[in-house]
């Protein structure tokens, strides 16, 4: 697959990811209309929003600067060879 670098696309791609998620958001809170599974939701959406973020830009910038991530599998597989090296 070939990396993507137009602007439009990707800018395309992040409205997409966004429409995704609003729709997902809409049918857990149609299925559960409460305020408590609505603000539940929000807390998950930004604690995984938080995870990614420590993933892919803290590990990187300040813990391990030669190390790059590929994805959330290549950050498994660098956390569990961490962990051994303890």
């Amino acid at each position: 697959m070939r990396e993507l670098t137009n602007a439009r696309w990707i800018f395309a791609k992040g409205v997409l990811f966004l429409v995704l998620g609003l729709l997902a958001a809409a049918v857990v809170i149609g299925k559960h209309p409460s305020w408590r599974d609505a603000a539940l939701l929000v807390v998950a959406i930004w604690a995984f929003c938080r995870f990614y973020y420590f993933a892919f830009y803290v590990i990187e910038r300040y813990v391990d600067r030669s190390y790059r991530f590929s994805g959330l599998l290549s950050f498994a597989r660098y956390v569990l060879q961490k962990w051994r090296q303890v």
